[in-house]
C-alpha cells in the first residue's frame, strides 16, 4: 500500500479505526454531506423505528438486560461527577413537527405511557387531569443491537416539557434502575419537579445524582405505603407490593370519577397458590373503592400458574449455605436486594463470612445497611483481599455478572484474570438468576469457563435458586379480583405480554371497549367523566432519546445506520491524488481498508480497485478547469463500491478523497 506523505496515516490494520476519515474530509476537498458517501446501491433498506419491534432474539453488544446486570461489550463509563449534555442533530432539527397535541376536556382523565409499553425497561407514565400532571416513574433501558454505541436509551419526554408547570410530582414506584435510572438524564428537562418514594428508594436515587453534577439538587420527599398526600386538586395513596427490591409500592391517584391505580412491578408472595394475610391485607384497601383504571405489570402473565415464591428461593440458598463443604460463590443481580439481605442473614446465622465483590451490589448494601433494612456484625463482612486469612468452607464470596458480563466479577473470576479469586474443585458457584434472552451465549461461555477449574455449579434449572420479580398469570388474575377496574390499560411489557394481559382481564369481565393496548407516546382518555376511553389518532412525541457518554440527545437514524454498516461490513477509504494541471493521478491511489478485508491477503483486488479509481477519476476530470469535484468524488465512491460488491458480495462504506495538488 502506498504511504506517501500526502495519504492520511491510519494505525495498522490489526487495530482499531480511528476517527481518520472523517478527519481527512476536513483537511481536503471532501464532500460536504454530513455523513460519508454511501452509494445508493449500498445504503441499507429504511429500518422500522426502534419502538416498534418485538422481543426477537439479539445478538451484538450488547443485549439489553435485566436492571442491575453490567454492559456486555464494554466497561461502563465512570467519571467523578457527569454534567450531562443535551443536543440535537441537524437531522432532527430537520424532522417535521407533529401537530400539537391539544389540552384534556375538563371531564377527561389523560393517560400516556411515554415509554415501557413496547418493551421490557425505560418505565414512565403520565396522567393528566384538572390542569395537573402525574408522572409516574423515570426510568431506562440499556443498549441493543438496533442503538450500537449508545450506552442507555430513555423515555421521550417532550410533552412534559411543554407543560413543566402543571406537573404536580414525580411518584417512583421501587428502586430498579427500569425506573429510576432516567432520573438524573431527565428531572431538569421537566422541571426538577418534587419526587415522592419510598425511604430505601430515595437513598437509591440520591446516591446514583452523586454521580452528576446536576445545577440544581433534586427534591424528594419521603412517603410511608399508608400515607394520603394532596398534590394539586388530587389525591394520592399508596400502598406496598411484592417485589425483588424492599419498599415497592404500588400508587392510587384519587380523580373525581374514580381512582387511577399503578401498581409498578408487582408479584405475590404465596403459598401453593394461596396469597400471604399480608397480601389479603394490602389489597384489601380496595374492597370500597371506585377504580376507574388499572394500569398494570405485565412482563410474566403470559407464563400460566404461579410463580415461584421468593420465600422456596430463601429455604433453597439457606440449605445451600448450612450444608456446603466448600467455599461459596453467589452471583445475581445487585438489585435483587431481599435475596441479598438474606444471603448476609444466613451467613451470619451458620457463623460464615460474607465478602462482597462489585460495586452496585456493595453500593445497596450499605444502603439497606444505613437505613436499618439489613442488620450485620461489622466483621461478618470481609474484604476480598483479606479473605485468605479464612477457611475456605467460611467464605461465602457475593459476586455480581450471572449474566455473563465480561467485565463483571464473576467473568474475571471465570477466566482467571481475578486479583484475588481463583477457583478450586472443592468451590460451588451458585447462579441466582434466569438468563436474560440474548444472554444465552454468554451465559454458557461463563459456565464453561467456572466448570474448567472444577468448580460444582447451581442454577435456576435445577434447584429453585432463582425467581421471578414479576408474577405470572394467576397472579394477575388474583390483583385483578381485588381491585376491580372499569377500564384497563396493561403496561410494563412487549406487546405480545400487553395483549395476553388485556385477553385475561377481558375473560374477567372487563369489556373489550373498555380495555386499550397502548404504544409508546399513546394518548389514552377516559372520557365524558369516566364513562369511555379511547386513544387518539395522534401520539405524544416517541422518537428515541439515547445517552452517549454525558451527551443526551433523540437518535440520528443516519448515524445508527452507519455504525451498523460498519459493523457488519467494515469501510473503505480510497484517496486519489490529481494533478490539479492536467486531471490525471499524480502517483498510484491509497487504498484503506478497516473490518472489510485484509489488504496484504487481497493483493489482486486491491490492484483491480486502484484500476477502477484510476479510470473513474482522471473519466471525470478530463477537463480539470471545469470539472466538479463534488460529482467526481460521487463518481468515485459509486464505482468502487459496485466494483467491490460484484467481487465480494460485501458493501463496505466507501469514503472518497480526492486531492489536488
Amino acid at each position: 500500500m502506498n504511504t506517501s506523505s500526502d495519504t492520511p496515516q491510519l494505525p495498522p490494520e490489526s487495530g482499531a479505526p480511528r476517527a481518520g476519515a472523517h478527519n481527512m474530509h476536513s483537511r481536503t476537498q471532501a464532500s460536504p454531506r454530513e455523513g460519508p458517501y454511501r452509494p445508493r446501491a449500498a445504503r441499507p433498506s429504511g429500518l422500522p423505528h426502534p419502538a416498534h419491534r418485538g422481543p426477537a432474539p439479539r445478538t451484538g453488544r450488547p443485549a439489553r438486560r435485566s436492571f442491575g446486570a453490567s454492559h456486555q461489550a464494554r466497561p461502563p463509563r465512570r467519571a467523578a461527577r457527569t454534567k450531562v449534555e443535551h443536543h440535537q442533530s441537524s437531522e432532527v432539527r430537520g424532522r417535521p413537527q407533529s401537530a400539537p397535541v391539544p389540552l384534556p376536556a375538563e371531564d377527561t382523565v389523560r393517560i400516556i405511557p411515554l415509554s415501557g409499553v413496547e418493551e421490557i425497561g425505560r418505565n414512565m407514565t403520565a396522567i393528566e387531569f384538572g390542569g395537573d400532571i402525574f408522572i409516574v416513574d423515570c426510568g431506562f433501558a440499556f443498549s441493543e443491537v438496533e442503538t450500537p454505541g449508545i450506552d442507555y436509551i430513555l423515555p421521550n419526554t417532550g410533552y412534559l416539557e411543554t407543560r413543566k408547570d402543571k406537573i404536580r410530582g414525580l411518584l417512583i414506584t421501587h428502586g430498579h434502575l427500569d425506573h429510576i435510572g432516567g432520573i438524573p438524564y431527565i428531572i431538569d428537562r421537566i422541571g426538577n419537579p418534587m419526587i415522592y418514594t419510598r425511604k430505601l428508594t430515595g437513598m437509591m436515587i440520591k446516591k446514583r445524582q452523586e454521580e452528576f453534577s446536576q445545577t440544581v439538587p433534586v427534591q424528594i420527599r419521603e412517603v410511608e405505603e399508608d400515607e394520603v398526600l394532596k398534590l394539586g386538586k388530587a389525591t394520592i395513596r399508596f400502598f406496598g407490593v411484592t417485589h425483588t427490591v424492599p419498599d415497592s409500592m404500588g400508587i392510587i391517584i384519587e380523580t373525581p370519577w374514580g381512582d387511577a391505580v399503578f401498581t409498578g412491578d408487582i408479584k405475590l408472595n404465596h403459598l401453593d397458590g394461596e396469597p400471604s394475610d399480608e397480601e389479603k391485607r394490602e389489597f384489601g384497601i380496595f374492597k370500597n373503592r371506585k377504580v376507574l383504571a388499572l394500569l398494570m405489570d405485565s412482563t410474566n402473565v403470559w407464563q400460566p400458574g404461579f410463580s415461584i415464591p421468593e420465600s422456596t428461593v430463601y429455604k433453597t440458598l439457606e440449605n445451600i449455605i448450612k450444608n456446603g463443604k466448600g467455599r461459596l460463590v453467589v452471583a445475581m443481580f445487585a438489585s435483587h436486594l431481599e435475596r441479598l439481605i438474606r444471603v448476609v442473614h444466613f451467613a451470619e446465622e451458620y457463623g460464615k463470612k460474607i465478602v462482597i465483590d462489585g460495586r452496585s451490589m456493595r453500593t445497596n448494601i450499605e444502603i439497606a445497611r444505613e437505613i436499618g433494612i439489613i442488620k450485620y456484625k461489622d466483621d461478618t463482612v470481609v474484604a476480598v483481599e483479606n479473605m485468605m486469612q479464612y477457611p475456605q468452607d467460611k467464605l461465602i464470596i457475593l459476586a455480581t455478572g450471572a449474566q455473563g458480563d465480561e467485565f463483571a466479577s464473576l467473568a474475571r473470576i471465570g477466566n482467571k484474570t481475578h486479583k484475588y479469586i481463583r477457583l478450586q474443585p472443592t468451590d460451588t458457584v451458585v447462579l441466582s438468576s434466569s438468563v436474560i434472552p440474548g444472554n444465552e451465549r454468554a451465559v454458557q461461555k461463563l459456565k464453561d469457563n467456572l466448570s474448567r477449574q472444577g468448580a460444582h455449579i447451581i442454577t435456576y434449572h435445577a434447584s429453585d435458586v432463582h425467581a421471578s420479580g414479576h408474577g405470572n398469570r394467576e397472579e394477575a388474575v388474583w390483583i385483578h379480583r381485588q381491585i376491580k377496574p372499569k377500564f384497563f390499560i396493561p403496561i410494563h411489557g412487549y406487546h405480545y405480554m400487553l395483549r395476553v394481559h388485556a385477553d385475561v382481564a377481558e375473560e374477567l369481565g372487563v369489556p373489550e371497549q373498555n380495555i386499550v393496548i397502548p404504544d409508546n407516546g399513546s394518548i389514552i382518555e377516559i372520557q365524558n367523566g369516566g364513562e369511555k376511553i379511547v386513544k387518539l389518532p395522534m401520539k405524544a412525541p416517541s422518537e428515541l432519546r439515547v445517552v452517549e457518554g454525558n451527551t443526551v440527545s433523540e437518535i440520528s437514524d443516519v448515524l445508527m445506520r452507519d455504525r451498523k454498516a460498519l459493523g457488519q461490513e467494515g469501510f473503505c477509504v480510497v484517496v486519489a491524488t490529481i494533478d490539479r494541471r492536467t486531471g490525471r493521478l499524480h502517483k498510484s491511489p491509497d487504498i484503506i481498508s478497516r473490518g472489510f478485508v485484509y489488504l496484504r491477503d487481497n493483493k489482486d483486488l486491491m490492484d483491480q480497485t486502484r484500476l477502477i479509481i484510476r479510470k473513474s477519476v482522471e473519466g471525470s476530470m478530463r477537463n480539470p478547469r471545469a470539472a466538479d469535484l463534488d460529482a467526481a468524488r460521487e463518481d468515485l465512491a459509486e464505482s468502487v463500491s459496485k466494483f467491490l460488491l460484484s467481487r465480494t458480495m460485501k458493501r463496505p462504506i466507501v469514503i472518497p478523497v480526492i486531492v489536488s495538488i
